[in-house]
């Protein structure tokens, strides 16, 4: 496995004291590079990973000029000028290089069976009749040059590059590989995620034992955990670190140092108890960035040597909005793949919105629906706290309102954006 190369030195650093949504995405893409080092990794372990390295085409896809339906091989030119052909023998997938044609011959050949040298069209089996004893087959007329013929290269030309570096490796791209006989292949492999909760506050779900007045159930480090399985990661559930600057500078500092990526959700200011912050600021760099979104404004980014730290809001739907923005495209360019702007699609709005303010971009949780003329609408969630999961449960999609949306008509063309292209199923 080859070395990684390093994160540039302060890579979070900027001289604003606000971002802008598309700011942060050409921050993150300018200052993030791998940290995943390349690996060979057999073809079936593959799938979801980054290409290490460009991959060309060995050789021709097919290799041979081959029969695209059962049928009857023959040269053209004969076809052209006689009523009927000689039948002469057969040839079956996986034969050896059939011999070429005799002058008005036809050879009977089977669906990627080789074509002889210099047969150029196939007529499909049923179309055709053969003689009673079984010598002749006449062909119908109007078939073209080259007709159910598979030339070689037809799907891929030797020396084409097929797959360059950072490509997503996805189900019908394994099958590319395997049709051209490569059994491995370079790859980034998995980024390690670390993912921990911070606060006495904080049970794990089922110690009702312990739901003493004041506290709440860790639900963040579940959902992120389950928003990193989508991806090609491998994550480790730290769970809580208590409210206390020994324990939480010794777990940072352990994380650290076997793995990628920490990511946290809350304790991110500078209160007395927000030990977080002043452990990644002793032992790393931390910076907060002020993001001109809602909900989620407040995001720390960060890194402890070759370790980058991701510091999420505490509020649920903040934390996932800004999971989905903001970590996902730095998972992807920490693991050697590039960023890929989600579609926006759209939508006539299903609501409406008296005001709006004009200096950030926000995100509202919404969902498709036909209203009663039978046109496709987008619909939004009744209440816009960022605490409220269930917003998140109702949704299938993110509304997305420009900075320069002062409000929202009934009928106005917004955008929307599938939760689907990130990963997320719809329900």
């Amino acid at each position: 496995m080859t070395q990684p190369p390093r994160l540039k030195d302060d890579c979070f650093l900027h001289d604003r004291d606000r971002l802008k949504h598309d700011d942060v995405i050409a921050q993150l893409q300018a200052r993030l590079t791998p940290v995943a080092g390349l690996q060979d990794v057999p073809l079936e372990d593959a799938l979801g990973l980054h290409i290490g390295k460009s991959v060309r085409a060995p050789r021709n896809v097919p290799f041979n000029d081959n029969s695209a339906v059962d049928g009857y091989a023959f040269n053209h030119a004969d076809y052209r000028k006689l009523p009927s052909l000689q039948l002469g023998g057969r040839i079956a997938a996986g034969e050896s290089a059939p011999a070429a044609l005799s002058s008005g011959m036809a050879v009977r050949i089977f669906t990627g069976a080789m074509m002889p040298p210099n047969a150029d069209t196939v007529a499909m089996q049923e179309d055709c009749t053969v003689s009673s004893d079984g010598l002749r087959v006449h062909i119908p007329d109007g078939l073209k040059p080259g007709a159910n013929r598979r030339r070689s290269g037809e799907d891929v030309q030797s020396g084409e590059e097929l797959f360059y570096r950072g490509q997503l490796l996805r189900p019908q791209d394994i099958a590319a590989l395997a049709s051209l006989g490569f059994s491995r292949v370079s790859t980034y492999r998995r980024l390690r995620i670390a993912i921990l909760s911070t606060g006495d506050e904080l049970i794990r779900p089922g110690e009702t034992n312990s739901l003493a007045p004041g506290a709440v159930f860790d639900s963040n480090r579940y959902m992120l955990a389950s928003l990193c399985a989508a991806f090609p990661v491998d994550f480790t559930d730290l769970g809580i670190i208590p409210d206390n600057e020994a324990a939480t500078h010794t777990a940072l500092a352990e994380a650290a140092r076997h793995h990628d990526v920490i990511l946290t959700t809350g304790g991110a200011s500078r209160g007395d108890e927000d030990h977080v912050v002043r452990a990644i600021d002793q032992i790393g760099k931390r910076h907060l960035w002020q993001i001109a979104i809602k909900p989620g404004r407040p995001m720390s980014f960060g890194q402890i040597d070759n370790c980058v730290f991701l510091g999420l809001p505490g509020n649920p739907v903040a934390a996932f909005v800004c999971y989905l923005l903001y970590c996902i495209p730095a998972i992807r360019l920490l693991s050697g793949g590039h960023h890929i702007e989600p579609t926006r699609y759209r939508v006539a709005a299903g609501f409406e919105i008296a005001s709006k303010k004009t200096d950030r971009r926000e995100f509202l949780r919404g969902w498709l629906e036909h209203d009663q003329s039978g046109g496709q609408v987008v619909r939004k969630f009744p209440h816009d706290g960022s605490g409220l999961i269930s917003s998140l449960c109702r949704a299938n999609g993110f509304i997305e309102l420009a900075e320069d949306i002062r409000g929202v008509e009934h009928g106005t063309l917004v955008n929307y954006i599938p939760f689907t292209e990130f990963g997320i199923p719809a329900n």
